[in-house]
């Protein structure tokens, strides 16, 4: 890992990204529940408070626009939703985040068509929301064998123009991949454990798995 990488990444964990669940108060869980409820998806009242109500109608929200249906209001939901962010960077997300997920997305998805790149972002992005995983973008990505281009040397590549585009058009919303938490090449994947995982949709070389 050369000394951009480790910048980026202590830059990354120090980022805040906007999240709202269960137990959460405040303008930005007003603002949810004022979309959620001019949409049809809540009945309650819009107080600020993110009860089990809300949680609920954010999980049909989510099963609905193909977001991982968990409940809580992460920044792949907030974009979908249209609520902005004052952190400055794409969907919530910091300046320095786009760049570490693009990075990942040009070592993952080099030569993949742009569709199967984004889709790939969207992947990383969904994994934030998903309880099984870390809930911070550097956390999913630097998680111990996630991702083969930590190991081999891809990230440290030169980076595609198309990659930053891709890893922006991730954060504010585009998930091609249908609320994927998975993707592998089945040319090169050798796991019998991730051809066991339930296909989505298939981009290009990968296979989008749940």
């Amino acid at each position: 890992m050369n000394l951009l990488i480790i910048t980026i990444f202590m830059k990354t964990e120090n980022a805040v990204s906007a999240l709202s669940k269960y137990g959460s108060t405040g303008s930005e869980v007003r603002q949810i529940q004022t979309k959620l409820k001019q949409w049809g998806y809540y009945n309650g009242s819009v107080d600020g408070v993110y009860g089990s109500q809300t949680r609920n109608s954010v999980v049909s929200f989510q099963k609905k626009n193909g977001l991982v249906a968990d409940g809580v209001a992460g920044p792949a939901t907030l974009a979908k939703i249209g609520i902005p962010s004052s952190s400055g960077g794409a969907g919530g997300f910091s300046t320095q985040d786009v760049s570490l997920l693009a990075h990942v997305i040009s070592a993952e998805a080099r030569g993949e068509p742009y569709v199967g790149q984004v889709a790939v972002g969207a992947v990383i992005l969904n994994r934030i929301e998903h309880p099984s995983f870390p809930n911070t973008l550097a956390g999913v990505i630097y998680q111990p064998g996630a991702f083969s281009c930590l190991t081999d040397g891809g990230i440290d590549a030169p980076v595609a123009d198309s990659a930053y585009r891709a890893a922006r058009d991730a954060m504010n919303g585009w998930d091609p991949s249908g609320g994927a938490i998975y993707y592998y090449n089945p040319a090169k994947a050798t796991s019998s454990w991730i051809w066991s995982r339930p296909v989505i949709t298939v981009i290009g070389d990968h296979r989008f798995c749940s």
